[in-house]
Parts: structure tokens; sequence; C-alpha cells
């Protein structure tokens, strides 16, 4: 078998392969080829640590967990906790993990991770207490709690009107029954808890809900309350929620509620504990979400939020490549080598495309000086490019600090990446310059930066960002492509204005 038949099996195999499993994942699984035919699958990540500082000892960590039932519905969960026993229990309105192991000594760390999708039919919620007996009250704190609660009757006509109420009085800055009841702590905690006082007066029972927002990033436990009332006695009771801060009812369909009680969301033996949650939204068809979510499965979304991120941006540099490839090969335009422009449009990222053509071609310009100058010096290549390397960081140091001061906050974003870049830039134009004079590296800087740009805009296209993560097996249909252009000897686009004199001829 010759080369060229060799080269083209080689080629369709890869095409069909990835065509296989692209259309595997769009017929049999239901994977939506677009980000608008989806629904939103959270993922929660929850990174836990503490310290067991001295001696090895037994160590028990309790950690709430959210409740199977509302408007999300669970479609995964993953515990990491190596070396520990587990045990879950669920209460019917709590669910508690409890990781418990027998000698446990220096810094500790342990992960849960959890996939939510909207639930087409909420699951009833677990009912409630709607009457509670009266909370014990001072003799000091008596006629205080008297005068707010005739405030909070005069001003409500029902239940849900009364608790909303209640919220705004005892979050008054001035009133000072309130400031008696508060004493020294006024945290929200402690509102709660001059809340419940009141409102157990009432025969009004309420719950501190400590809820999540689902927003993508890092985020924080709020403390909301919740009353399961029933203000016609008959079939429609339900929790209210009710938002201490706003003083709104209502939980928002983008808040999440994670555990309720008075108790701290994680505890641990002998330690301090603290929980760090960072979420992320993925869109997938609720077909699939079984399947993506499975322990089973392949899928991109089963790894880890800060890997999925790393992929999202590697799986798109490929596509840069071909990019670089068209221009060069068919096009004709003239580069700094392959992946500079590449290397390049990665740095524009961290500095936006603007910003980033400006300081790069300043940055270059006076390190081709600076280069030029070294060039005096009859320098070795390891010495020359060290010391350009440290001028390029001082330079860029200087750009930062010139950039915060007028209020440029991109600037702001150079990192350790852009600088190995600019230094090998700065020597590939300087060879290019001593090699065919300073026309053409001018000419070959202007094609390498114009590639740049189009690679940037190319990797920023969102819909490709999302069918390449979400059918990495594209990438053997642009393999295949690539091979097929690798075999090209024909004109390029440029060549054709050089030559049109010699093909009119001809």
């Amino acid at each position: 078998m010759n080369n060229s038949n060799h080269l083209k099996i080689l080629a369709v195999i890869l095409a069909l392969l990835g065509v296989g499993i692209t259309a595997y994942q769009i017929f049999a699984l239901k994977t939506p080829l677009t980000e608008t035919e989806h629904v939103s699958l959270w993922t929660v990540d929850t990174r836990i640590t503490f310290d067991v500082r001295g001696e090895a000892r037994p160590v028990e960590l309790r950690f709430y967990l959210p409740p199977v039932s509302g408007a999300y519905q669970l479609s995964n969960e993953l515990f990491i906790a190596n070396g520990y026993g587990q045990s879950l229990f669920d209460d019917g309105q709590n669910r508690l993990v409890v990781w418990t192991a027998r000698k446990v000594s220096g810094p500790q760390t342990l992960f849960y991770r959890m996939n939510l999708a909207k639930a087409s039919v909420p699951p009833p919620d677990v009912p409630g207490e709607t009457w509670r007996a009266p909370m014990p009250v001072d003799e000091v704190d008596k006629v205080a709690v008297d005068t707010l609660l005739d405030e909070i009757r005069q001003k409500s006509a029902d239940t849900i009107s009364f608790i909303t109420t209640a919220v705004q009085t005892v979050h008054e800055p001035h009133n000072p029954n309130v400031k008696l009841l508060l004493g020294p702590d006024e945290t929200p905690l402690r509102r709660m808890q001059v809340l419940e006082l009141l409102l157990s007066q009432a025969h009004i029972p309420i719950q501190a809900a400590h809820t999540l927002r689902l927003t993508a990033g890092k985020q924080e436990p709020e403390l909301w309350m919740r009353s399961y009332i029933d203000s016609t006695r008959h079939s429609d009771a339900d929790w209210y929620y009710f938002n201490q801060a706003t003083y709104t009812k209502g939980l928002p369909p983008e808040r999440l509620l994670w555990w309720t009680g008075d108790e701290s969301l994680i505890r641990a033996s002998g330690a301090r504990a603290q929980a760090d949650f960072r979420l992320d939204r993925n869109e997938l068809t609720a077909r699939s979400l079984e399947e993506v979510t499975g322990s089973g499965n392949f899928s991109l979304y089963s790894l880890p939020l800060s890997t999925q991120y790393a992929y999202r941006l590697m799986l798109m540099i490929p596509f840069g490549v071909f990019i670089i490839l068209i221009l060069r090969n068919i096009v004709g335009l003239e580069t700094l080598g392959t992946f500079a422009p590449v290397l390049i449009a990665l740095a524009f990222r961290e500095t936006g495309l603007a910003f980033g053509l400006v300081f790069f071609t300043l940055i270059v310009s006076t390190g081709l000086l600076l280069r030029a100058y070294l060039e005096q010096l009859k320098l070795q290549m390891l010495p020359r490019l060290s010391v350009v390397l440290s001028f390029v960081i001082l330079l860029i140091i200087a750009a930062s600090l010139l950039c915060y001061k007028l209020g440029f906050d991109a600037g702001l974003s150079i990192t350790l990446f852009p600088m190995v870049i600019l230094t090998m830039v700065i020597e590939r134009v300087s060879v290019t310059w001593e090699e065919r004079g300073g026309y053409h590296a001018f000419r070959v800087s202007l094609g390498t930066m114009a590639a740049a740009a189009v690679v940037y805009v190319a990797l920023n296209i969102q819909s490709l960002a999302y069918l390449v993560f979400t059918f990495p097996a594209i990438l053997l249909v642009l393999v295949s492509v690539m091979l097929g252009v690798g075999r090209y000897r024909g004109y390029r686009l440029t060549e054709l204005a050089r030559f049109k004199d010699l093909i009119r001829r001809g």
C-alpha cells in the first residue's frame, strides 16, 4: 500500500470513528447539539478541611446534606473521604453524613459532590407543625415582647403578613425593645432567635433555613427562615420561606435549601472544620442526565470542576492549530512558526484582544531594541534569552503599575504564561530580522498577530466550545481534515496574486 492510499484510509477511519461516536451521543444518549435545547444540571463541589493538631486521635465529623425533596432532584452524589468510615442519616427533613476515623492527625481534606436538575414534578415536602407552645420569657423581657407583639398585630392581617411584619420589626435599627432583646449580639442568628421567641408567643412555629444560591462560582450558605402555614385549615398547607435581609416572602427558583435548624453545617470532634462551596452549571437534556452523571459514564462532565475548566480550553487548541494550518498552507500567511500564534491567542484570553495587541506590540518592540543592544555584547543564546526574559518581566510590571494608575484593569491580568511567549517571540523576530531583513520580519510579525487575533476569536465562540467539550470525538474528524490538508501542494491564495501573469499566459 502506497503512502497516498494509507493516508486516505487513515483519514476516512478517523472521520468515521468521530462521526460514529458523535452520532451515538446525539441519537442514543440524546445529548443536545446546541445550548438552546437543554435543562440545567447544577454541580456543587464542597471541600471540607480541618486540622487535627498533636497526636493522632479518633475523629467524628458530621456534615449536613441537602434534602432529596424540593424543586430540584438529586441526580448523583459522590463522597471522597479516604481512610474514613461513612454513615448516612435522614430524619425526614435533614440528611446527614457522618465520617469517622480511629486515628487521624494533621491537615485533613474531604470532598462532597452532588448534581442537581430541575424536577419536572417536584415531590411533596415533608409537612411541619402548624402550632407551637410559647417559649418562656424572663420578667425583664416580657414587657418588650408584649409591646412588640402588639405592634406586629396592628400591622398584620394573617399569619403570613404577621411573620413578614415580625421580620421587619426585628430588623429595625432604633427600636429600643428590639435592642433590649438582642443585647450586644446583633448577628443574623441572634435576630433569628429573637424572631422565634416573638412568633412562639403567637403559637407560630418557625425554622432556620440555610440556603445556597444557584449561581456559578464560590458561594456561602445564607440564613433564611421558614414556617409551615395552613391558613384555611384545609389542604393548602405549605412551607413559606422568608428572607431576613430583604423582608420578602417565597424561595426564589435559584435558591437551594441545604439544611434546616439551628445547628452548624459541619461539626468535627476536637477540630474546627470549614466547608467551601463551588457551583457550576452545565447544559444537558433531561434524558441524558443520568448517563452524564452516572458513575460508569466517561463524559467530561463527570470530572471535577477545576479539571473541566482546563479541558474546555485544551480541547479548543486543535481548532486554533487548524486555523493556523489553513492560514499558512492555503492562504499563504507567513507567521513565526505554527504554534506561536496559538500561544499568543491563549495569552490574549488573559488580557483581552485590543489591549493584548497593543501590549504585545509595545513589549516586543522594546524587547527588540534590547536584543539589538545585547547582540553588540556577543552573548551566547542562553544568557541572552535570560537577560531578555528578565527585562520582559520588568516591562510587564511597569506596564501593570501604569495601567493600574490609569484605571485599566486589563493590565493586571498578565500572568507568567505571556512572559515566556513574549521572550520567544522577541528572539524569533530578531533572528528573522538578521536572516531576511527588517521588512520580512515586520511582515511575519504582522501576520503572526493577525493569525493570533483570528484564533482568539475562534477560541471564544461559546457554541463551538460547547460542541467540542460535549462531543470530543469531533477532534477525530478535525484530525482527518488536517491529514487531507497536509497533502495539499497547490497554489496558496497569496501566490495567485504573485503569479497571476504566469497563470494568465499558461
